[in-house]
């Protein structure tokens, strides 16, 4: 029995190739496998394959930072080995640290920005209040007029002119 399997086995991996093999495990739960580089029984030789099976199987539940910076590297094959977990540890510290100087510094600026305008050595930005767009009727005034503009009533064609124009001079006069 145990040579029939082996048998089964080897047309198996002669045919497909081999199996996934486990690589690794994040915080996740995440499963890190890899396929290594095989010829298969045509003769064509198959890269390397790396992949992830996810916690969230499902791509809508995917949601950016499931996978750590440095799986995804050696997934997209942009470094030779996996990582360890004391690697992504050292790596996570250090952009907690990052986070937190930057706010830190940010916090810095203001106070500094502040002092400044108090002592006025830098003029205040100015913040410009939007009160309507140019095209709207009411444009520049507070509130839109309840009266309507026009009846259409009055509206003769061809009897308003551009103020300045030679011929509304010589309705004038």
């Amino acid at each position: 029995m145990g040579r029939a399997w082996q048998a089964l086995r080897a047309l198996r991996v002669w045919l497909l190739g081999p199996g996934k093999e486990l690589v690794g495990t994040d915080q996740f739960g995440n499963k890190y496998y890899r396929v290594p580089q095989h010829q298969t029984g045509a003769g064509q030789i198959k890269p390397e394959r790396r992949f992830v099976e996810a916690v969230n199987r499902q791509a809508y539940q995917y949601e950016m930072g499931d996978f750590p910076t440095e799986w995804e590297a050696w997934i997209r094959k942009k470094r030779k080995d996996p990582p360890t977990i004391e690697e992504i540890l050292k790596n996570e510290m250090y952009r907690q640290e990052m986070k937190q100087k930057v706010k830190d510094v940010y916090e810095k600026d203001k106070l500094l920005q502040t002092k400044e305008y108090k002592e006025g050595l830098v003029a205040e930005p100015l913040h410009a209040q939007v009160k309507g767009h140019a095209s709207a009727p009411y444009y520049g005034k507070k509130e839109p007029s309840q009266d309507p503009t026009s009846t259409a009533s009055t509206f003769q064609p061809g009897s308003w002119m551009p103020p300045g124009s030679d011929s509304s001079k010589k309705n004038q006069l």
